[in-house]
């Protein structure tokens, strides 16, 4: 979940742009702008939708075993909120300001440092969470003793922890940690993804890659080895079905509650894994080429504009597939039961 109205900032690789006073024909005005009002907009009823389904659900299920990914659901969707909101305030600036040629977006000018540090948190806020999001799962399915544990207080530091690191990164090129310059074509800025000015873009550039890439790494695996007892709990439902004793009508009970669940629940964490490695996996590559200088040295040609594209209008939909729907929510405790 990465700022969707990026799409609509970035053109088709080969427009031939130039960073110098003179400004090129700019994208057609009214299409920019339709298209950054439709993405703000639908990533809003998105999340508003999903964060209102998660209030009736809070009503209904307020056990403690919840309670903690419901403050990480939460979590991310203000993230990806934020993210559209501010964002696509961004891009119809940028169209309007492209449009009406009125004042050229500068590198390390107050705007642009604005916008880089808004893409950094934004970017990263929805990666981290979602991880932590992925780890509580794996936590509850696999260890479920172990997360009877945790308190809401715990989610809180998690979600403290991981918002204030993600902010820290993005705060530093303010502070002239770092610079934030503009990005082909030149109507949004971010960390210099090539030809760094100084040995401090690139440990900034390296730093956002690797929280990046780790958040994914984890997420993947954790989903993964989730999904293991989840087909397993699967088998042994439907071997109960066919083989039912006195001494298991409990079990199967608990089995034919749980087998109604689990294909949901699979689905969901296989969709989540995907789109997750989908959306990001273009533009961290992008990233890791140019700083080990395996990719092009043309940034205008190269696989910036690709990656970002990708990124940006796949995760636009992403939302949906993160919303937790009540089955998936109070799919842990028969989990628990085949433990």
């Amino acid at each position: 979940m990465t700022p969707a109205p990026l799409i609509s900032l970035v053109t088709s690789p080969g427009t031939n742009y130039s960073n110098s006073s003179t400004i090129s024909p700019p994208i057609p005005l009214l299409s920019g702008l339709l298209m950054s009002c439709l993405t703000m907009i639908f990533g809003t009823i998105s999340n508003l939708t999903a964060l209102g389904i998660l209030t009736k659900t809070r009503a209904r299920f307020r056990g403690q075993s919840k309670a903690t990914f419901l403050l990480l659901t939460v979590a991310l969707l203000l993230a990806d909120l934020g993210g559209h909101l501010i964002l696509g305030a961004f891009a119809l600036y940028g169209h309007i300001n492209r449009g009406y040629k009125m004042v050229e977006l500068k590198s390390n000018g107050n705007f642009c440092n604005v916008f880089g540090a808004s893409m950094v948190f934004f970017g990263l806020c929805p990666l981290v969470l979602g991880c932590a999001m992925a780890v509580e799962r794996w936590v509850a399915i696999n260890r479920p003793f172990l997360h009877l544990s945790f308190k809401v207080a715990h989610a809180w530091q998690v979600v403290l922890l991981l918002t204030t690191s993600a902010l820290v990164l993005a705060l530093l090129p303010i502070f002239n940690i770092g610079n934030y310059i503009t990005q082909p074509p030149y109507t949004w800025c971010f960390l210099p993804i090539q030809d760094s000015q100084s040995t401090v873009d690139k440990y900034l550039v390296l730093v956002f890659l690797s929280l990046g890439l780790t958040a994914l790494i984890i997420s993947l695996l954790c989903n993964i080895l989730s999904g293991i007892p989840l087909v397993k709990a699967r088998m042994k439902s439907r071997n109960c079905y066919r083989r039912p004793s006195a001494h298991g009508v409990h079990h199967v009970q608990s089995s034919s509650m749980f087998c109604s669940l689990d294909v949901e629940m699979l689905v969901q964490l296989a969709a989540v894994t995907v789109v997750s490695c989908v959306c990001w996996g273009p533009f961290f590559i992008n990233i890791l080429m140019k700083q080990l200088t395996w990719g092009p040295n043309n940034q205008e040609k190269g696989f910036t504009l690709q990656s970002v594209t990708m990124l940006s209008r796949l995760c636009c939909g992403r939302v949906n597939i993160t919303t937790p729907s009540d089955s998936f929510v109070d799919s842990r405790r028969p989990t628990i039961t085949l433990q």
